[in-house]
Protein backbone atom coordinates (compact mmCIF):
# COMPACT_ATOMS: atom_id res chain seq x y z
CA UNK A 1 0.00 0.00 0.00
CA UNK A 2 1.69 3.41 -1.18
CA UNK A 3 1.79 5.89 1.26
CA UNK A 4 0.05 8.91 0.88
CA UNK A 5 -1.10 12.14 2.46
CA UNK A 6 -4.65 11.56 2.26
CA UNK A 7 -6.40 10.54 5.30
CA UNK A 8 -7.26 6.70 5.42
CA UNK A 9 -9.54 5.58 2.99
CA UNK A 10 -12.72 3.17 3.53
CA UNK A 11 -11.37 0.92 1.07
CA UNK A 12 -7.74 0.98 2.44
CA UNK A 13 -8.96 0.11 5.80
CA UNK A 14 -11.07 -2.96 4.46
CA UNK A 15 -7.67 -3.82 2.87
CA UNK A 16 -5.84 -3.52 5.70
CA UNK A 17 -8.25 -5.70 7.65
CA UNK A 18 -8.45 -8.14 5.27
CA UNK A 19 -4.55 -8.30 5.58
CA UNK A 20 -5.46 -8.51 9.57
CA UNK A 21 -6.59 -12.19 10.37
CA UNK A 22 -7.62 -11.31 13.80
CA UNK A 23 -10.46 -8.80 13.47
CA UNK A 24 -11.95 -11.99 11.99
CA UNK A 25 -12.36 -12.80 15.74
CA UNK A 26 -12.36 -9.74 17.92
CA UNK A 27 -12.97 -6.47 18.05
CA UNK A 28 -9.38 -5.49 19.51
CA UNK A 29 -9.38 -2.42 21.08
CA UNK A 30 -5.76 -3.14 23.34
CA UNK A 31 -3.17 -1.82 20.95
CA UNK A 32 -1.68 -0.23 23.68
CA UNK A 33 -1.13 -3.77 25.21
CA UNK A 34 -0.13 -5.67 22.06
CA UNK A 35 -1.77 -4.98 18.86
CA UNK A 36 -3.07 -7.53 16.24
CA UNK A 37 -0.18 -8.72 13.84
CA UNK A 38 -0.72 -8.53 9.96
CA UNK A 39 -0.39 -11.52 7.79
CA UNK A 40 3.32 -10.05 6.18
CA UNK A 41 4.78 -9.93 9.57
CA UNK A 42 3.14 -13.59 10.23
CA UNK A 43 4.29 -15.05 7.09
CA UNK A 44 7.87 -14.13 7.37
CA UNK A 45 8.53 -15.42 10.87
CA UNK A 46 6.83 -18.73 10.05
CA UNK A 47 8.40 -18.95 7.24
CA UNK A 48 11.69 -17.79 8.70
CA UNK A 49 10.92 -20.48 11.37
CA UNK A 50 10.35 -23.07 8.77
CA UNK A 51 13.63 -22.83 7.02
CA UNK A 52 15.50 -22.92 11.04
CA UNK A 53 13.60 -26.17 11.14
CA UNK A 54 14.60 -27.24 7.29
CA UNK A 55 18.45 -26.15 7.04
CA UNK A 56 19.39 -25.45 10.86
CA UNK A 57 19.81 -22.10 13.19
CA UNK A 58 22.99 -20.56 12.26
CA UNK A 59 22.27 -21.74 8.79
CA UNK A 60 19.03 -19.77 8.37
CA UNK A 61 20.49 -17.07 10.22
CA UNK A 62 23.54 -16.50 7.25
CA UNK A 63 20.92 -16.81 4.43
CA UNK A 64 18.99 -14.25 5.83
CA UNK A 65 21.83 -11.83 6.37
CA UNK A 66 21.25 -9.03 4.21
CA UNK A 67 17.32 -9.10 5.69
CA UNK A 68 18.23 -9.00 9.43
CA UNK A 69 20.50 -5.99 8.63
CA UNK A 70 17.83 -4.52 7.11
CA UNK A 71 15.71 -3.78 10.52
CA UNK A 72 18.35 -1.47 11.31
CA UNK A 73 17.46 0.59 8.16
CA UNK A 74 14.32 0.30 8.71
CA UNK A 75 14.15 1.59 12.28
CA UNK A 76 16.39 3.93 11.82
CA UNK A 77 13.62 5.64 8.70
CA UNK A 78 11.24 5.34 11.39
CA UNK A 79 12.38 7.60 13.87
CA UNK A 80 15.11 9.28 12.14
CA UNK A 81 18.50 8.31 13.10
CA UNK A 82 21.32 6.50 11.85
CA UNK A 83 21.75 2.77 11.54
CA UNK A 84 24.42 2.93 13.65
CA UNK A 85 22.77 4.70 16.24
CA UNK A 86 19.90 1.43 16.75
CA UNK A 87 20.39 -1.62 19.13
CA UNK A 88 17.92 -4.37 19.19
CA UNK A 89 16.27 -5.92 22.18
CA UNK A 90 14.30 -8.78 23.43
CA UNK A 91 11.72 -6.25 24.96
CA UNK A 92 11.65 -2.65 25.48
CA UNK A 93 12.07 -2.83 29.37
CA UNK A 94 15.21 -4.15 28.44
CA UNK A 95 16.10 -1.91 25.98
CA UNK A 96 15.54 1.04 28.84
CA UNK A 97 17.59 -0.49 31.10
CA UNK A 98 20.44 -1.16 28.99
CA UNK A 99 20.46 2.95 28.41
CA UNK A 100 19.88 3.57 31.93
CA UNK A 101 22.36 1.23 33.70
CA UNK A 102 24.74 2.59 31.73
CA UNK A 103 24.81 5.63 33.16
CA UNK A 104 27.27 6.80 36.19
CA UNK A 105 25.88 8.55 39.21
CA UNK A 106 27.04 9.90 42.68
CA UNK A 107 25.89 11.02 45.57
CA UNK A 108 23.34 14.27 45.34
CA UNK A 109 23.36 13.61 41.36
CA UNK A 110 19.75 14.11 40.20
CA UNK A 111 17.22 12.12 38.04
CA UNK A 112 14.42 14.36 36.81
CA UNK A 113 11.35 12.62 35.41
CA UNK A 114 7.61 12.68 35.27
CA UNK A 115 4.53 12.28 37.20
CA UNK A 116 3.27 10.22 34.76
CA UNK A 117 6.53 7.91 34.55
CA UNK A 118 6.23 4.17 34.48
CA UNK A 119 6.63 2.04 37.36
CA UNK A 120 9.18 -0.13 35.57
CA UNK A 121 11.09 2.94 35.09
CA UNK A 122 10.39 4.48 38.43
CA UNK A 123 11.93 1.69 40.58
CA UNK A 124 14.88 1.55 38.26
CA UNK A 125 15.29 5.13 39.50
CA UNK A 126 15.12 4.04 43.58
CA UNK A 127 17.53 1.34 43.04
CA UNK A 128 20.19 3.23 41.62
CA UNK A 129 19.36 5.98 44.06
CA UNK A 130 19.68 3.97 46.88
CA UNK A 131 22.87 2.03 45.52
CA UNK A 132 24.91 5.82 44.73
CA UNK A 133 22.71 8.36 46.72
CA UNK A 134 21.30 10.51 43.62
CA UNK A 135 18.21 11.78 44.06
CA UNK A 136 15.19 10.98 42.59
CA UNK A 137 12.65 14.27 41.30
CA UNK A 138 9.28 14.52 39.78
CA UNK A 139 8.95 17.69 37.53
CA UNK A 140 5.84 19.56 37.85
CA UNK A 141 2.96 19.09 35.74
CA UNK A 142 1.19 22.64 34.70
CA UNK A 143 -2.61 23.41 34.91
CA UNK A 144 -3.67 20.58 32.58
CA UNK A 145 -1.71 17.91 34.38
CA UNK A 146 0.91 17.73 31.55
CA UNK A 147 4.76 17.87 32.48
CA UNK A 148 5.41 21.32 32.66
CA UNK A 149 8.95 22.78 30.48
CA UNK A 150 8.70 26.09 32.65
CA UNK A 151 9.19 24.06 35.29
CA UNK A 152 11.77 21.77 34.46
CA UNK A 153 13.62 24.45 32.82
CA UNK A 154 13.63 26.41 36.62
CA UNK A 155 15.04 22.71 38.25
CA UNK A 156 18.35 22.66 36.11
CA UNK A 157 21.89 23.09 37.84
CA UNK A 158 24.82 21.28 37.63
CA UNK A 159 23.90 18.11 39.65
CA UNK A 160 21.12 17.27 37.23
CA UNK A 161 22.64 14.05 35.64
CA UNK A 162 19.45 12.79 33.40
CA UNK A 163 16.20 13.87 32.42
CA UNK A 164 14.26 10.57 31.69
CA UNK A 165 10.15 10.71 30.93
CA UNK A 166 7.54 8.34 29.70
CA UNK A 167 6.44 10.31 26.77
CA UNK A 168 2.80 8.87 26.64
CA UNK A 169 2.01 6.54 30.03
CA UNK A 170 0.58 3.36 29.93
CA UNK A 171 -2.79 4.42 32.02
CA UNK A 172 -3.85 6.97 29.83
CA UNK A 173 -3.90 9.25 26.58
CA UNK A 174 -1.51 11.84 28.13
CA UNK A 175 1.11 13.51 26.00
CA UNK A 176 3.95 14.93 27.52
CA UNK A 177 5.68 17.74 25.63
CA UNK A 178 8.76 15.74 24.59
CA UNK A 179 9.87 18.18 22.41
CA UNK A 180 10.26 21.03 24.60
CA UNK A 181 11.99 19.05 27.13
CA UNK A 182 14.62 18.12 24.59
CA UNK A 183 15.22 21.96 23.66
CA UNK A 184 16.02 22.14 27.72
CA UNK A 185 17.66 19.44 27.98
CA UNK A 186 19.91 20.01 24.91
CA UNK A 187 20.53 23.70 26.01
CA UNK A 188 21.87 22.82 29.32
CA UNK A 189 23.97 19.48 28.10
CA UNK A 190 21.65 16.74 29.85
CA UNK A 191 21.32 13.77 28.86
CA UNK A 192 17.91 12.74 27.83
CA UNK A 193 16.22 9.67 28.17
CA UNK A 194 12.51 9.06 26.77
CA UNK A 195 10.38 6.31 26.83
CA UNK A 196 8.38 6.21 23.73
CA UNK A 197 6.62 2.51 24.37
CA UNK A 198 3.09 4.03 22.95
CA UNK A 199 4.45 6.40 21.04
CA UNK A 200 6.40 4.86 18.33
CA UNK A 201 3.97 3.16 15.73
CA UNK A 202 1.04 5.78 16.10
CA UNK A 203 2.42 8.96 15.97
CA UNK A 204 5.72 10.76 14.38
CA UNK A 205 9.09 10.16 16.05
CA UNK A 206 12.09 12.20 14.82
CA UNK A 207 14.80 11.76 17.23
CA UNK A 208 16.52 14.84 15.98
CA UNK A 209 13.53 16.86 17.01
CA UNK A 210 12.88 15.47 19.85
CA UNK A 211 16.57 16.07 21.02
CA UNK A 212 16.54 13.14 23.18
CA UNK A 213 20.30 11.00 23.49
CA UNK A 214 17.92 7.86 23.94
CA UNK A 215 15.06 6.62 23.18
CA UNK A 216 13.20 3.76 23.80
CA UNK A 217 10.37 1.51 22.18
CA UNK A 218 8.74 -1.81 21.94
CA UNK A 219 7.46 -3.89 18.78
CA UNK A 220 4.31 -5.24 20.05
CA UNK A 221 1.76 -2.20 20.67
CA UNK A 222 0.92 0.47 17.76
CA UNK A 223 3.88 -0.85 15.72
CA UNK A 224 1.56 -4.39 15.30
CA UNK A 225 5.03 -6.40 15.87
CA UNK A 226 5.34 -9.51 17.68
CA UNK A 227 6.52 -9.72 21.31
CA UNK A 228 9.53 -10.07 22.79
CA UNK A 229 10.85 -7.28 20.35
CA UNK A 230 12.02 -3.85 21.33
CA UNK A 231 15.18 -1.29 20.45
CA UNK A 232 17.33 1.40 21.90
CA UNK A 233 18.20 4.46 19.79
CA UNK A 234 21.73 6.00 20.59
CA UNK A 235 22.73 9.25 19.50
CA UNK A 236 26.17 8.65 18.09
CA UNK A 237 28.18 11.80 19.68
CA UNK A 238 26.51 10.71 23.23
CA UNK A 239 27.37 6.87 22.59
CA UNK A 240 31.25 7.53 22.06
CA UNK A 241 31.72 8.00 25.99
CA UNK A 242 28.56 5.21 27.34
CA UNK A 243 30.05 1.74 28.57
CA UNK A 244 27.04 -0.96 28.52
CA UNK A 245 26.78 -1.98 31.95
CA UNK A 246 27.05 -5.64 31.03
CA UNK A 247 28.62 -6.27 27.64
CA UNK A 248 29.45 -10.27 25.49
CA UNK A 249 31.24 -11.24 22.98
CA UNK A 250 28.98 -9.49 20.32
CA UNK A 251 29.47 -5.95 21.92
CA UNK A 252 32.40 -6.02 23.56
CA UNK A 253 35.26 -8.26 21.44
CA UNK A 254 38.21 -9.82 23.20
CA UNK A 255 41.30 -8.47 20.83
CA UNK A 256 43.98 -9.70 22.97
CA UNK A 257 45.32 -10.65 26.36
CA UNK A 258 42.97 -8.72 29.15
CA UNK A 259 41.89 -6.54 26.39
CA UNK A 260 38.56 -5.90 24.93
CA UNK A 261 37.15 -3.25 22.54
CA UNK A 262 33.16 -1.82 22.32
CA UNK A 263 32.00 -1.81 18.87
CA UNK A 264 31.62 1.61 17.79
CA UNK A 265 27.96 1.70 17.16
CA UNK A 266 24.75 0.85 19.09
CA UNK A 267 24.73 -2.34 19.32
CA UNK A 268 27.88 -2.58 21.78
CA UNK A 269 24.04 -3.02 23.70
CA UNK A 270 23.42 -6.56 21.88
CA UNK A 271 24.12 -9.60 22.88
CA UNK A 272 25.33 -12.39 20.59
CA UNK A 273 22.30 -14.78 20.92
CA UNK A 274 19.11 -13.23 19.50
CA UNK A 275 15.69 -14.84 18.07
CA UNK A 276 16.00 -13.63 14.62
CA UNK A 277 12.50 -14.71 13.42
CA UNK A 278 11.01 -12.20 15.67
CA UNK A 279 14.12 -9.44 14.41
CA UNK A 280 12.62 -9.88 10.70
CA UNK A 281 8.84 -9.87 12.12
CA UNK A 282 9.67 -6.36 13.64
CA UNK A 283 11.69 -5.59 10.76
CA UNK A 284 8.19 -6.21 8.38
CA UNK A 285 5.84 -4.88 11.33
CA UNK A 286 7.97 -1.39 10.82
CA UNK A 287 8.13 -1.29 6.97
CA UNK A 288 4.50 -2.34 7.05
CA UNK A 289 3.71 1.22 9.02
CA UNK A 290 6.04 3.19 6.77
CA UNK A 291 3.77 2.39 3.39
CA UNK A 292 0.94 3.02 5.20
CA UNK A 293 2.29 6.57 6.47
CA UNK A 294 2.91 7.59 10.13
CA UNK A 295 0.95 10.81 9.56
CA UNK A 296 -1.94 8.78 8.24
CA UNK A 297 -1.96 6.16 11.28
CA UNK A 298 -1.89 9.48 13.87
CA UNK A 299 -4.86 11.32 11.80
CA UNK A 300 -6.55 7.81 11.97
CA UNK A 301 -6.00 6.94 15.77
CA UNK A 302 -6.65 10.49 16.64
CA UNK A 303 -10.20 10.23 14.79
CA UNK A 304 -11.09 7.12 16.43
CA UNK A 305 -10.22 7.58 20.11
CA UNK A 306 -11.68 11.19 19.87
CA UNK A 307 -14.95 9.33 18.51
CA UNK A 308 -15.20 6.93 21.69
CA UNK A 309 -14.36 9.99 24.22
CA UNK A 310 -17.22 11.81 22.86
CA UNK A 311 -19.34 8.91 22.86
CA UNK A 312 -18.31 8.40 26.22
CA UNK A 313 -18.75 11.63 27.74
CA UNK A 314 -22.73 10.85 26.62
CA UNK A 315 -23.10 7.99 28.99
CA UNK A 316 -23.70 8.60 32.98
CA UNK A 317 -21.54 7.03 35.72
CA UNK A 318 -18.90 7.04 33.01
CA UNK A 319 -15.92 9.36 34.10
CA UNK A 320 -12.96 9.84 31.47
CA UNK A 321 -9.88 9.55 33.39
CA UNK A 322 -7.55 10.83 30.22
CA UNK A 323 -5.44 14.37 30.66
CA UNK A 324 -4.02 16.95 28.71
CA UNK A 325 -5.52 19.12 25.74
CA UNK A 326 -3.61 16.98 22.94
CA UNK A 327 -4.39 13.05 23.66
CA UNK A 328 -3.18 9.69 21.96
CA UNK A 329 -4.72 6.72 20.97
CA UNK A 330 -5.33 5.39 24.72
CA UNK A 331 -8.65 5.85 26.34
CA UNK A 332 -8.93 5.40 29.91
CA UNK A 333 -12.47 5.77 32.03
CA UNK A 334 -13.99 4.25 34.88
CA UNK A 335 -17.78 3.22 35.78
CA UNK A 336 -19.75 4.29 38.73
CA UNK A 337 -21.35 1.23 38.57
CA UNK A 338 -18.62 -1.35 38.07
CA UNK A 339 -14.84 -1.96 38.48
CA UNK A 340 -12.61 -1.81 35.77
CA UNK A 341 -11.99 -5.76 35.70
CA UNK A 342 -15.26 -6.50 35.80
CA UNK A 343 -16.12 -4.35 32.76
CA UNK A 344 -13.13 -6.14 31.13
CA UNK A 345 -14.72 -9.23 31.65
CA UNK A 346 -17.84 -8.18 30.78
CA UNK A 347 -16.58 -7.41 27.48
CA UNK A 348 -14.17 -10.34 26.59
CA UNK A 349 -17.98 -12.47 26.55
CA UNK A 350 -18.99 -9.68 24.11
CA UNK A 351 -15.30 -10.59 22.12
CA UNK A 352 -14.72 -6.93 22.67
CA UNK A 353 -10.96 -6.71 23.62
CA UNK A 354 -9.73 -4.00 26.58
CA UNK A 355 -7.18 -4.07 29.54
CA UNK A 356 -7.01 -3.03 32.83
CA UNK A 357 -3.90 -0.63 34.30
CA UNK A 358 -3.70 -0.85 37.40
CA UNK A 359 -2.44 2.01 39.65
CA UNK A 360 1.00 -0.14 40.68
CA UNK A 361 1.60 1.25 36.95
CA UNK A 362 1.79 4.54 37.52
CA UNK A 363 2.46 4.82 40.82
CA UNK A 364 2.74 8.69 41.01
CA UNK A 365 -0.25 9.61 39.52
CA UNK A 366 -2.36 6.83 40.90
CA UNK A 367 -1.38 8.45 43.95
CA UNK A 368 -1.83 11.89 43.18
CA UNK A 369 -5.05 11.42 41.50
CA UNK A 370 -6.12 8.84 44.06
CA UNK A 371 -7.13 6.51 40.65
CA UNK A 372 -8.27 2.89 40.90
CA UNK A 373 -8.09 0.41 38.26
CA UNK A 374 -8.93 1.87 34.90
CA UNK A 375 -10.11 0.48 31.45
CA UNK A 376 -7.91 1.09 28.76
CA UNK A 377 -9.40 1.20 25.82
CA UNK A 378 -7.04 1.68 22.50
CA UNK A 379 -8.21 2.31 19.11
CA UNK A 380 -5.97 1.56 16.11
CA UNK A 381 -6.15 2.33 12.85
CA UNK A 382 -7.48 -1.17 11.73
CA UNK A 383 -10.45 -0.53 13.71
CA UNK A 384 -13.70 0.92 12.52
CA UNK A 385 -16.37 3.67 13.71
CA UNK A 386 -18.63 0.44 14.11
CA UNK A 387 -16.34 -1.22 16.19
CA UNK A 388 -16.13 2.35 18.45
CA UNK A 389 -20.19 2.56 18.53
CA UNK A 390 -20.12 -1.38 19.23
CA UNK A 391 -18.00 -0.79 22.47
CA UNK A 392 -19.35 2.31 23.65
CA UNK A 393 -22.83 0.71 23.26
CA UNK A 394 -21.61 -2.29 25.60
CA UNK A 395 -20.45 0.08 27.97
CA UNK A 396 -23.56 1.59 28.31
CA UNK A 397 -24.88 -0.95 29.25
CA UNK A 398 -22.93 -1.97 32.00
CA UNK A 399 -23.41 1.80 33.21
CA UNK A 400 -26.71 1.38 33.39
Amino acid sequence: MASSTKDLSDAEVDRLREDTPGVGHRIHFNNAGAALMPNPVIRGMVEYLQREAEIGGYEASAESTVRLEGVYDSIARLVGSKREEIALAENATLAWQRAFYSLRFGAGDRILTTSAEFAANYVAFLQVARRTGARVEVIPDDANQVLDPQALERMIDSRVRLIAITWIPTNGGLVNPAEAVGQIARAHGVPYLLDACQAVGQMPVDVRTLGCDMLTATGRKFLRGPRGTGFLYMRDDFLKDVEPAMIDLFGAPWVGPQRYELRTDARRFETWEANYAARLGLGTAVDYALSIGIERIERRCRQLANEFRASLSAIPGVLIRDLGERTASIVSFTLRTAGAREVMRHLATQKINVSVSPPTSTPLDATRRSLPDVVRASPHYYNTIAEVRTLASAVREIAA
